[in-house]
């Protein structure tokens, strides 16, 4: 489980992460990363109606939240992540997600240094 303050609360943060950040997608998810200051490292979760029912929607998130709590740690100071949970994420198992968490966030890392973004 994130502790409060490792998460993304307010709109206008996640607006900003989705937009400015680098963005890499999989076939259950997008992650979107951005690195801001030299805060700690915080993650928010997009999981719209289009996964499924709310008890889909909430049982992705609960998901999401355990898998992303390690990366947190590797990520760099200051990093923005938000895990935007697309239709399939509703019907996949934990592992399923994991694989595809684990492989955006790498590319979206990747990106990270090839673009120059301080890390």
């Amino acid at each position: 489980m994130l502790p409060a303050g490792a998460r993304l609360t307010r709109r206008e943060e996640f607006a900003s992460t989705i937009r400015r950040g680098r963005r890499s997608g999989r076939s259950r998810l997008v992650v979107h990363l951005h690195v801001t200051g030299s805060e700690a490292p915080r993650a928010g979760f997009v999981v719209s109606k289009a996964v499924g029912n709310a008890v889909i929607r909430h049982r992705v998130a609960r998901r999401l939240r355990h898998l992303v709590a390690p990366y947190l740690a590797e990520l760099p100071p200051g990093s923005r992540l938000v895990v935007r949970a697309l239709p399939p994420a509703g019907t996949a198992d934990s592992a399923e997600l994991g694989s595809d968490l684990d492989a955006a966030l790498r590319a979206a890392l990747r990106r990270l240094d090839t673009a120059g973004s301080p890390r």
